[in-house]
C-alpha cells in the first residue's frame, strides 16, 4: 500500500506572485525563475512539488525543471524529499535574500575597479570619465552599506518578533 497523495493545493496570491515576477524581471531576474520564485513565496508550508508549481503557472514540467535548477544554483530554492511522498517539494531557504545581498559585495568592488579602468583610458574626455567615477563610486558605496544594512534589517527583525 502506497502513501496517498494529498489534495492538490489551492493557490493562492497568484495575481500578486505574477506582478511581483514581472517586476523582477524588469530588473534582469530571469522571467520563469522569477515566476516560480514568486510561487513558492505563496507556497503552503511543504512547498510545490514540480507538477503543482507547473499547474500554478500554467507551464511545461520542462520550463519549471529549468527554472527549480537556476533557482538552486544561485541557493534561493531547496528540493525536499520525504519518504511518505512519492514527489519532492521545493521550498525557499529561509534568510537567503539577505545573504544574497551581502555577498555581492566583493562583486561591487571589481565591479567598480573595471568601470574606473574604462574611465582611466579616456585622456581628453573628461564626461566619460566622470560617468565611470560616478559610477564606480556608487559601487563602492553599495559595497560598503549592503553589510551595514543587513545588520540593521537583522535588528529591525529582532525588534519586531519581541513585539508580536
Amino acid at each position: 500500500m502506497s502513501a496517498q497523495e494529498p489534495d492538490p493545493p489551492v493557490h493562492h496570491g497568484v495575481d500578486a506572485a505574477e506582478e511581483a515576477a514581472a517586476m523582477i524581471t524588469a530588473v534582469g531576474f530571469p522571467r520563469m525563475p522569477g515566476r516560480v520564485l514568486m510561487a513558492l513565496i505563496a507556497a503552503p508550508a511543504e512547498g510545490y512539488s514540480a507538477a503543482e508549481l507547473a499547474d500554478r503557472l500554467g507551464v511545461s514540467a520542462a520550463a519549471v525543471s529549468g527554472a527549480v535548477r537556476y533557482l538552486q544554483t544561485i541557493q534561493v530554492i531547496r528540493r525536499i524529499s520525504r519518504p511518505d511522498r512519492r514527489r519532492d517539494h521545493y521550498v525557499i531557504i529561509p534568510d537567503t535574500w539577505y545573504g544574497l545581498m551581502t555577498n555581492n559585495g566583493p562583486i561591487y568592488e571589481r565591479l567598480a575597479a573595471h568601470i574606473e579602468a574604462i574611465g582611466a583610458e579616456h585622456d581628453e574626455d573628461h564626461a566619460a570619465r566622470d560617468r565611470a567615477s560616478e559610477m564606480a563610486e556608487f559601487f563602492r558605496f553599495m559595497a560598503r552599506r549592503m553589510p551595514e544594512l543587513v545588520d540593521e534589517w537583522e535588528s529591525y527583525r529582532a525588534e519586531r518578533r519581541l513585539t508580536e
